[in-house]
């Protein structure tokens, strides 16, 4: 019966022109890689790495586009309405899928249901950094400078996890950042060098070159342990913020209802190139760090996360409609 059915169905794609994809075929051509930010930041960064990786083993071309736009809706947007076969998939980060359902009125999407979570990619604390010639090099410094005059910091925008990180650092903190939104992070750190702003809250490889340099100086990282690859930068933690902990995720994801067998052969590929130390190199010397997992775990993680951040987006009042 099983068999029979199939080959019904088999005829029916024939007859129509379309093909099931299997996990056996696939890819048999090129894939795209959506990224709802601007070029330049940490989800831009890691997509092309695994786009390279990826297209490698395939035999096929993986195609990085940036799609940014209204906190990352665009690209989402794209996604989410796109064929359920596997060859576009979402570069997404906990700050646009875990946080933008709470944020945003009126989407056209739901962030959790209308996708198909494939592939965890990284984790990677995010970094506040100032200039090199500021007044003030540490937290402690950052905290006194902010209770005396006005601080301002830049974001990736209003509801961005860069955002939301400078209130709960300057709640935590019992300080008043003047908080500056941007469209990117790009931009941010444009006007941080300029003087416009006196610190960003940002994800580590979108300074990694600018800290290599020395033109911006890291005061610290927001996980609970240092990244392995700049280990001089002490955690807010260590400051005296003992429950100070935002280490975001990085993943692949796809539109709802691609096929279990296409998931699947996605997410072991991309997990045995997580386990190669070509792309661990990579990936820490950006300072993030490898995080292989299953799609049903990476469903549960988004789940919880959505759940967490919401709280965090309501308490501190952030709107976008």
């Amino acid at each position: 019966m099983l068999k029979n059915r199939l080959s019904v169905f088999a005829a029916a794609c024939a007859l129509l022109g379309l093909s099931a994809p299997t996990a056996q075929a696939f890819p048999d051509k090129p894939v795209r890689i959506i990224v709802p930010q601007t070029p330049g930041g940490a989800s831009d960064a890691l997509a092309r790495v695994m786009a390279q990786k990826l297209g490698e083993k395939w035999g096929q071309p993986v195609i990085v586009e940036n799609r940014a736009g209204a906190g990352g809706n665009i690209g989402m947007g794209a996604v989410a309405t796109a064929a359920p076969d596997g060859y576009v998939l979402l570069m997404t980060y906990v700050g646009t899928q875990a946080i933008n359902g709470a944020l945003y009125r009126g989407l056209s999407f739901d962030p959790v249901a209308d996708f198909t979570p494939v592939a965890t990619l990284a984790t990677l604390p995010f970094v506040i950094v100032g200039r090199s010639n500021a007044a003030f090099h540490t937290v402690a410094e950052l905290v006194a400078m902010a209770k005396k005059v006005r601080v301002t910091y830049g974001s990736a925008g209003n509801g961005s996890v860069n955002h939301l990180l400078g209130e709960m650092f300057g709640s935590g903190a019992a300080v008043k950042l003047e908080h500056v939104p941007y469209r990117g992070a790009a931009q941010a750190l444009q006007d941080l060098l300029a003087g416009q702003v006196d610190v960003v809250f940002t994800s580590l490889p979108s300074v990694a070159g600018q800290l290599k340099s020395g033109n911006l100086h890291p005061i610290a990282v927001t996980s609970a342990r240092r990244a392995k690859a700049f280990a001089q930068i002490p955690t807010v933690a260590e400051a005296g913020f003992a429950d100070f902990d935002v280490n975001p995720w990085f993943g692949l994801m796809a539109p709802a209802r691609v096929p279990r067998e296409v998931v699947m052969k996605i997410n072991t590929d991309v997990n045995d190139l997580l386990r190669t130390r070509e792309v661990t190199a990579s990936f820490e010397a950006q300072g993030a760090e490898p995080y292989p997992s299953t799609p049903d775990a990476f469903g549960q993680q988004l789940r919880a996360d959505a759940v967490r951040w919401g709280k965090v987006v309501r308490t501190s009042g952030a709107r976008v409609d």
